[in-house]
């Protein structure tokens, strides 16, 4: 299993040492690291470092993997999957929903009110991802793993309680699936890249944002607005990432380091990444209560009548894949029962 410990621990097993020592000239091999948010966040700290650090140590020192944050090797957010695609990195960790459209069947998981658990989300995420997008979505890129974050919620200017408080407010969306909802609901969609929020928040070109809580303590979205809502039950949407790696760097490896690659790739590494990602909401929400921000609840029998609301975003979505040869509502069906046949 693929967990936080066997991540900090020593080498799989695989005989790396007698290979790495039979030669003193194996090859070594730096791998550079892209990614859009400040070294000190959660994903990057908790876990691309671990992953990282994992792989360096598992490689027995060959592989070193060069960590660049806040997009230091230039370019902006929505434009790492094509920097993992023509080597300006060999290594991203991007967002899908920040080229909306590109990667439809993983759109399934950003349905609103859909996942309720990250883990199970991410291993269903990354079963579908083997049986509907190595080969079609994400055909250009060598996926190191996928997975979501914890429930995403609403941090606002003035409180949301009901659809209704959602009428007039601008609010930053991070996906198609997610801007779509937050027009069904009556909110103004505003699509920008998360690193975005702060700036906008303070000048008010928005008046929240949607975003998991864990994400707010290196957004500082606390500081900015007092009031957040959160759904019991379905989250009101997730948002999917991916670590993807340059396919031709991934070839050019020798078998005996594409197989630690390998060894810390795949359905455990992206459980593990989604299950620690959602574990920092916990701290980031206790960050906002102690500040005395007001946060509302919003009832599992209330979640109901707002997922109701959210009704036609499934029904766009079903008849934007049917235009591109795809069945929506059979991957609905199957992520649901993947969701809910998962166990730890």
């Amino acid at each position: 299993m693929f967990s936080r410990r066997s991540l900090m621990g020593t080498a799989l097993g695989l005989g790396f040492a007698a290979m790495i020592g039979s030669a003193a000239a194996a090859q070594e091999v730096t791998l550079k690291l892209h990614q859009f948010l400040p070294a000190q966040a959660n994903v990057p700290k908790l876990v691309l470092d671990v992953w990282a650090d994992k792989v360096e140590a598992d490689s027995g020192g060959r592989i070193k993997i060069e960590r660049f944050p806040s997009m230091q090797l230039g370019g902006k957010p929505p434009e790492l999957i094509d920097q993992a695609i023509d080597g300006v990195a060999d290594i991203v960790w991007a967002v899908n929903g920040f080229t909306p459209g590109r990667f439809p069947r993983a759109e399934v998981f950003e349905l609103p009110f859909f996942t309720t658990d990250a883990a199970a989300a991410s291993s269903a995420y990354w079963k579908m991802f083997e049986t509907h997008m190595k080969d079609t979505d994400f055909k250009d890129v060598h996926i190191l793993g996928t997975w979501v974050h914890g429930p995403g919620m609403l941090h606002t200017s003035r409180p949301v309680a009901t659809p209704a408080d959602m009428q007039g407010l601008k609010i930053r969306g991070a996906s198609r699936m997610v801007t779509q909802l937050l027009d069904v609901l009556g909110a103004t969609s505003v699509g920008m890249p998360v690193t975005a929020i702060p700036e906008s928040l303070s000048k008010g070109v928005i008046d929240g944002a949607a975003i998991p809580w864990e994400v707010t303590t290196a957004l500082k979205v606390p500081e900015l607005v007092s009031n957040h809502t959160e759904f019991a039950g379905p989250a009101l949407y997730n948002i999917t990432f991916v670590l993807a790696m340059n396919k031709a760097k991934y070839d050019s490896l020798p078998d005996d380091l594409k197989a630690v690659i390998d060894a810390n790739s795949g359905h455990d590494f992206s459980v593990f990444a989604g299950t620690t990602q959602a574990g920092a909401d916990g701290p980031a929400r206790q960050m906002a209560v102690d500040r005395g921000n007001n946060i509302i609840t919003i009832s599992a029998e209330d979640t109901a009548k707002w997922a109701e609301l959210a009704q036609p975003v499934y029904d766009k979505w079903v008849e934007d894949m049917k235009a591109i040869g795809v069945d929506g509502q059979a991957l609905i069906d199957e992520a649901r029962a993947l969701m809910g046949s998962y166990t730890n």
